[in-house]
C-alpha cells in the first residue's frame, strides 16, 4: 500500500516557539515539488511528545490541506495510553488522512498480548489503515514478527515502519505478515539494504533535507538501477550519520534551518545542538551536495 521515499516531517515553530503554520505548509509544499512520496507529520521527528493535543491536530489538518491527495498523509496517533491513540486516530480519519502511524506504547512496556490488545482497540474504533511503528531504541519494548502476524489479519492493519535496524526483520516480517503488507524502514543507514531484503520504503528523516535525492533512490531501485542507488545513498550516508550524533530532531532542524526552510529550534527537553554537531551537521550537507 505505501511504498517508496516517505518523510517523517519535522514541525517548524516561530521565534516565540509556537507552531510556524505557514513555515509547515510551505515545508509540505516543497517536500511534494521535490518528489516525497509520503508525509508522515505527527512523528517523533515531528516533536510530538511536546505538542499540545491541539497542536497535534492541527499539525495534521495544515498537512492534509497540502497534500490535496497528491501523496499519501500517514499522520502520527500514537500515545502510551490506548484511549488517547484511539482520540487522536479518530481525529486523523476525520481530518481526510490515508492512514494512520502508531507507536508501540512507550514507558508502560506492555507484554507482546498487551501490544496485541492496544492495537486491536485502535483498529476496532477506528475505521482506517494503521501502520505499526515498531522503534525498541525509543520505546524500550520489540514488536515480536509473530505478535505482528496475528496484527495483521486484522483488515486495517496495513503495515510497519521498523526501526528495529535488524535487516533480518523483513523477511521475518513478510513469513508472518505476507506480502501484500507494506514494510518501511525507520532508519535511513540502512534503508537500501532494508529495501534489498524485501522492503517497500522508508518513512525517512533525512528527507526533510534531501527530498528529491532520495526520492531518486528508491525510484531507481525499484526499477533495477542498483548502481544509480547505491551511488546516492554512498553520497548521502554521512549526512544519515550527522543527523543522529545528538538526539533527533536536533539536527535535521539544524540541517534545515541551513536550507531557510525552518529554525532550528527544538522545544526542551531536547536541547540546542553543541557547535561540534553543527559543524559535523554542515560539513554533511556540503559532502551531500546540498549547499555550497
Amino acid at each position: 500500500m505505501f511504498k517508496g521515499s516517505l518523510v517523517a516531517l519535522i514541525t517548524p515553530f516561530t521565534a516565540a516557539g509556537k507552531l510556524d503554520e505557514k513555515g509547515f505548509q510551505s515545508f509540505v509544499a516543497w517536500q511534494l515539488e521535490h518528489g516525497t512520496h509520503g508525509l508522515i507529520p505527527c512523528g517523533t521527528t515531528g516533536e510530538s511528545p511536546t505538542l499540545s493535543h491541539d497542536e497535534h491536530k492541527r499539525v495534521v489538518e495544515l498537512c492534509i490541506e497540502v497534500a490535496k491527495g497528491k501523496r499519501p498523509v500517514i499522520a502520527g496517533t500514537g500515545s502510551n495510553s490506548t484511549d488517547e491513540a484511539i482520540e487522536l486516530t479518530r481525529h486523523a480519519k476525520e481530518a481526510g488522512a490515508d492512514a494512520a502511524l502508531v507507536v508501540t506504547p512507550y514507558y508502560n512496556k506492555p507484554t507482546q498480548e498487551g501490544l496485541f490488545l492496544h492495537y486491536k482497540a485502535i483498529h476496532d474504533a477506528v475505521d482506517m489503515p494503521i501502520v505499526i511503528y515498531n522503534i525498541p531504541g525509543r520505546c524500550v519494548i520489540d514488536m515480536t514478527p509473530e505478535t505482528m502476524g496475528r496484527l495483521a489479519k486484522l483488515p486495517n492493519i496495513v503495515g510497519v515502519k521498523d526501526a528495529t535496524n535488524d535487516l533480518t526483520r523483513p523477511f521475518k516480517t513478510k513469513r508472518t505478515c505476507g506480502d501484500k503488507f507494506s514494510q518501511l524502514s525507520g532508519e535511513d543507514a540502512t534503508a537500501l539494504a532494508f529495501l534489498a531484503q524485501g522492503g517497500d520504503g522508508c518513512i525517512s528523516v533525512t528527507a526533510n533535507v534531501a527530498p528529491r535525492q532520495l526520492a531518486d533512490m528508491h525510484e531507481a531501485f525499484a526499477r533495477g538501477d542498483i548502481r544509480k542507488a547505491q551511488t546516492i545513498n554512498d553520497r548521502l550516508m554521512p549526512l544519515h550519520e550527522a543527523l543522529f550524533v545528538e538526539t533527533s530532531p536536533a539536527p535535521v532542524k539544524f540541517a534545515a534551518s541551513l536550507l531557510a526552510k525552518a529554525r532550528p529550534d527544538c522545544r526542551l527537553p531536547l536541547a540546542p545542538l553543541t557547535d561540534a554537531t553543527k559543524e559535523k551537521v554542515s560539513v554533511a550537507m556540503r559532502g551531500a551536495g546540498l549547499i555550497n
